[in-house]
């Protein structure tokens, strides 16, 4: 079931990571429905380009801050929704330290403003939380495969601890929290240099540089556009479920495949494919199991991959001329 959420105009909501890709589609989403916004973001990774359409709107306000450090917000508080975290191999690789942190402490600090204002907290956690899966398509019983020491570590068992300590604080506390677990998204204000597989595939079509295919090609991912996660999202946040749950698109394909499919869309591109050896660690396969969202709010994934792409490329059309 979900909630009633009318008088949403009396609500306010803060989103940390609100810079960044997915925190700043979620700032759009609860302007527009009447929300009063706090943005709350460091920097490290995010852009203030993906919100200066808001800062005009009285409803939204922005603290640059780190959440790692005591969070403090004056007022009351309705909703917290916590997607602050590098979230790329290239970013957590170099910023590890930084990655442990925001999943450990910075969770801890949210959770306990959650408690404080006796708010209601939504979780980003990650499809990595399962590693390199020996179970196909992954579901939300499924307890994972990390290497808790491998370079990739850092990322995953932060985000494992993230939904530890959540669930602790629901337990213990009787804090009202939702855990989200976020599959491969992508969409518009995606950074071209983040090094996942969508955003490089694309830049590099569109520039006519190498695609670069890591291992054989023959691993898999399932891509989810952006709205229909946000929607994922929205439902769970005012559902009454508090145990993880998968959001994703379980519609699966492997890299190469997917890197033929770039080419056949952005036509006239000299790009030819290559190959280079799998980073240590990275997962086989990916798909995502969302029996669990679908039956407790009827959620499933409306746009495909080929209409994702087509309302994602104008955008990297445009920052990528920006930068000649």
């Amino acid at each position: 079931m979900i909630d009633s959420i009318k008088d949403s105009r009396r609500k306010k909501v803060l989103i940390t990571g609100a810079a960044g890709f997915l925190g700043s589609h979620l700032c759009d989403k609860f302007i527009s429905e009447g929300y009063a916004v706090i943005g709350m973001d460091n920097l490290i990774t995010g852009s203030l380009d993906n919100i200066e359409h808001l800062f005009k709107n009285a409803q939204f306000e922005f603290y640059h801050h780190d959440v790692s450090t005591f969070v403090h917000v004056s007022g009351k508080l309705d909703y917290i929704l916590h997607f602050a975290s590098p979230a790329s191999p290239i970013d957590y690789l170099k910023m590890p330290i930084q990655t442990l942190k925001v999943g450990s402490l910075g969770t801890h600090n949210l959770l306990g403003l959650a408690k404080e204002k006796k708010a209601r907290i939504l979780i980003a956690s990650t499809s990595e939380v399962y590693g390199d899966p020996l179970v196909h398509p992954q579901s939300e019983d499924y307890w994972g495969n990390v290497n808790p020491i491998g370079p990739r570590g850092v990322y995953d068992e932060a985000k494992r601890f993230q939904e530890a300590i959540t669930m602790a604080y629901q337990r213990y506390h009787g804090l009202e929290t939702r855990i989200v677990r976020i599959f491969n998204t992508y969409g518009p204000r995606m950074r071209i240099e983040d090094g996942r597989a969508l955003p490089a595939f694309i830049s590099q079509a569109l520039t006519n540089k190498d695609i670069t295919v890591f291992g054989s090609g023959k691993q898999t991912r399932s891509f989810c556009y952006v709205s229909d996660l946000v929607e994922g999202i929205w439902r769970i946040l005012f559902g009454s479920y508090s145990l993880p749950v998968n959001v994703g698109n379980p519609d699966e394909i492997s890299i190469l495949d997917f890197a033929n499919e770039v080419l056949e869309m952005i036509s006239g591109s000299q790009s030819k494919i290559i190959f280079q050896n799998l980073p240590e660690d990275d997962p086989k396969q990916r798909r995502p199991d969302i029996s669990l969202i679908n039956k407790l709010y009827q959620w499933k994934p409306v746009v495909s991959r080929k209409a994702g792409i087509e309302m994602t490329l104008p955008y990297f059309k445009k920052i990528l001329n920006d930068k000649k």
